[in-house]
């Protein structure tokens, strides 16, 4: 298909003249959403090429510049820009002007390999925005050997963008962005869908420069229809496969069969670049799988030196130094749009134990929900298949890490563990010895009760009664002495009820038979001038004498039924109900 395009007004004189122009030319509506848009894009075409592109200013730019895109289509569905030499032009107004005739001027990249017209639709920022700024930086960097913008526009096959460009002659260039009898300007959209005057032909038809298999199918010997079929699953599956695997599978192959140590040493570097590159790309199954191959290279390899064995099994630990793991969660949590589930579950899969104790300081930081549930599964894998690492992070100073450790060896019921908790146990931080107390609640073990005994004196009234009420559920005997002392000492008559009540079950699941004097004491029995004590300690009392269970402390419940305090009352009712076993 071909059309004349028309050249656009030309303007000179600088801002003012254009402004002057702009506003002399009727346009369906006012150029500022155009001319804001124009400018932002320049903006975004420069953050493309300065910015990694999983870096915050590059995303925020980025997503400042599809926004900008809202306000035109607004007011119309799609818009067309003439292109000269140093302005953009729509509808004969100038919306954008960058006089220079450099790589730095939009406009310019755009007319010296011919584009004429360019034409929006809407949508263009949602699907083509990105491909659009790669071609751009591709086109300004472009070396005279190297392909033109219109052969990159031309590959890409952008869904919603349309352009108009004009064939150069042989004997040179227009001047000045006018067009001349010596080019032919052409057009690549295709005919519309509702045109009537379309002829009845296929998609590959109204595409020029295609070729249509329907032309040659009545030839003699044109392949059949399985065969066609056969060639376009082929097809399919090789544009469907990862070439980076491909590369990465060939140059573990070199790895293997040469035995050469220079070869080798070289393909090792090369792995470590790659890494890096797909890493900053997000090709996250590429890294996992080099991780994973290289591996199975270091085992299978013939004749490897054990310092090339040393530096292949040494790639994978790359991805679980600090610096690399922090970088790739942070740019993980930051991301707008996350790489498939599969992908992230075969990088975390790769981790090593170094790794355990970045994730364990990253754990809490994270807000993203996918990445925080496979991080949680990385952890737990690496912690059931590394307990000395584990134990090891216990004592860690970072509070973040040593938190998450002694959560899981609690977890894990790690009886290598209660060695490094108990330690921990005259922490400075209360937060820090009541997780150590949960934690050898969890694992029960014998070791772990003697350092639960120690708890029972803590400083710290949280602490006093999680290990009071662990002691009570494994009914502790060993312990009864320290607790007994603090059942009969005067602290616990200070303490509010909850701590009460924690440690008098504890005293009761332990003393049996031989404790219901001191109990029956506290419930029933009178001091000085008739005195007894408060309310709280005999219901507490009472509710001990519930878990002892014997006759004689059910006997001691009994005559305590007609007791006035409506507390102690309802605590020896709910103890001769079962309710303090």
């Amino acid at each position: 298909m071909t059309a004349s395009v028309a050249a656009p007004p030309r303007t000179s004189g600088g801002g003012a003249r254009a402004s002057a122009e702009t506003e002399a030319v009727e346009t369906p509506f006012p150029t500022a959403p155009i001319e804001e848009m124009l400018k932002i894009l320049v903006k975004g075409v420069r953050a493309h090429q300065l910015y990694m592109h999983n870096n915050p200013t590059y995303l925020r730019a980025l997503e400042t510049l599809r926004a900008v895109f809202g306000p035109v289509w607004e007011q119309t569905d799609d818009f067309t820009l003439v292109v000269t030499e140093s302005d953009f032009v729509w509808e004969g107004a100038v919306v954008l002007r960058e006089a220079s005739k450099t790589s730095d001027s939009l406009p310019w990249v755009f007319y010296k390999d011919g584009v004429r017209e360019l034409r929006f639709q809407k949508g263009f920022e949602q699907e083509d925005l990105i491909t659009f700024l790669d071609v751009v930086q591709r086109a300004r960097r472009n070396s005279p050997d190297e392909d033109d913008l219109l052969v990159m526009l031309w590959e890409h096959d952008l869904l919603y963008l349309r352009y108009k460009y004009v064939e150069l002659a042989e004997d040179g260039m227009l001047g000045a962005g006018e067009l001349t009898p010596q080019f032919e300007a052409h057009s690549i959209e295709p005919p519309r869908a509702d045109d009537p005057t379309r002829p009845d032909e296929t998609l590959l038809e109204s595409r020029p420069g295609l070729v249509n298999l329907e032309n040659f199918d009545t030839t003699l010997y044109f392949l059949d229809d399985s065969e066609v079929a056969y060639l376009r699953d082929l097809v399919e599956k090789e544009y469907a496969s990862d070439l980076r695997q491909n590369v990465l599978a060939i140059l573990m192959d070199i790895f293997e069969v040469q035995a050469d140590g220079l070869v080798r040493e070289e393909i090792v570097g090369i792995f470590d670049t790659l890494m890096l590159h797909f890493l900053s790309a997000g090709e996250l199954r590429a890294v996992a799988y080099l991780l994973q191959e290289s591996q199975v290279a270091a085992g299978r390899a013939k004749s490897l030196a054990p310092e090339q064995r040393d530096r292949l099994a040494q790639v994978p630990d790359r991805l679980s130094q600090n610096d690399a793991l922090s970088q790739l969660l942070e740019s993980l949590d930051q991301a707008r749009t996350l790489p498939p589930q599969e992908d992230l579950s075969a990088l975390f899969n790769q981790l090593r134990p170094r790794a355990l104790e970045t994730v364990f300081s990253w754990l809490p930081r994270i807000q993203e929900p996918a990445v925080r549930t496979l991080l949680q599964s990385a952890a737990t894998r690496l912690t059931v298949a590394n307990t000395a690492e584990l134990v090891r992070l216990i004592g860690s100073q970072d509070l973040a890490v040593a938190m998450e450790a002694i959560r899981r060896a609690g977890a894990l019921r790690s009886t290598a563990a209660v060695t490094p908790l108990v330690r921990r146990l005259t922490d400075p931080d209360a937060g820090v010895r009541l997780a150590v107390v949960l934690a050898l609640a969890e694992i029960g073990s014998a070791g772990a009760l003697q350092g639960l005994e120690r708890a029972i004196d803590d400083g710290d009234r949280d602490v006093r009664v999680g290990a009071a009420r662990a002691l009570a559920a494994r009914a502790y005997r060993p312990a009864l002495p320290r607790v007994e002392a603090v059942v009969k000492g005067k602290a616990v008559r200070d303490a509010d009820l909850t701590e009460k009540m924690a440690m008098f079950e504890a005293y009761g699941s332990m003393c049996g038979d031989a404790g219901v004097s001191l109990l029956d004491g506290i419930l029933n029995a009178r001091g000085f001038l008739g005195r007894r004590e408060d309310g709280e300690a005999r219901a507490c009392a009472a509710m001990a004498l519930g878990r002892v269970g014997t006759d004689r402390a059910i006997a001691s419940l009994q005559r305590a039924t007609n007791e006035k305090a409506v507390v102690v009352r309802n605590a020896v009712n709910k103890a001769l109900r079962g309710g303090g076993t």
